[in-house]
């Protein structure tokens, strides 16, 4: 069970540390069509974020990435500053012609960027990405963390 809250069937960030998402009022709201939106300002990143699981074993942190329908060639996974993982991608939008008729436009596209600023523990230098049936996998090895030795001291006196 997880203790980060859901709004709108979608986990939130907003208790997470390591994600430097920001809020969007229009989350959820990307799928409507240009006719029903038509005094919004045009924006480039049209694509809702991919969903993004993140969970840590004792030897790495590991990411996957929902991507359906897109080639590794339209994902990009880069390490930022040291500490930010980042992966963003594109996503064509359909041709349209100009006889079809649309009934229901649900499937965004557009640009994407999700952030993700790792532990201290991470091998940023050995950071693998791998891409498989529309799920993109990022390992980040980890460090042992070693403990700090430990000499005691003898009191005298």
């Amino acid at each position: 069970m997880s203790l980060i809250p859901h709004f709108f069937g979608r986990r939130s960030n907003a208790y997470d540390p390591f994600s430097l998402d920001l809020f969007d009022p229009l989350d959820g709201f990307r799928s409507l069509s240009d006719q029903f939106r038509p005094n919004f300002p045009s924006d480039p990143v049209l694509f809702t974020g991919p969903t993004i699981d993140w969970k840590e074993t004792p030897q790495a942190h590991v990411f996957k990435a929902d991507l359906p329908g897109l080639k590794k060639e339209e994902v990009k996974v880069e390490v930022e500053d040291d500490r930010v993982l980042q992966i963003s991608g594109e996503r064509s939008k359909e041709e349209e012609e100009k006889t079809d008729t649309w009934h229901r436009v649900e499937r965004s596209s557009g640009k994407f960027v999700r952030r993700f600023r790792l532990p201290e523990n991470a091998k940023v230098d050995q950071v693998k990405a791998a891409m498989e049936n529309g799920v993109l996998t990022v390992t980040v090895p980890k460090e042992e963390v070693k403990k700090p030795d430990v000499k005691p001291i003898q009191i005298t006196g």
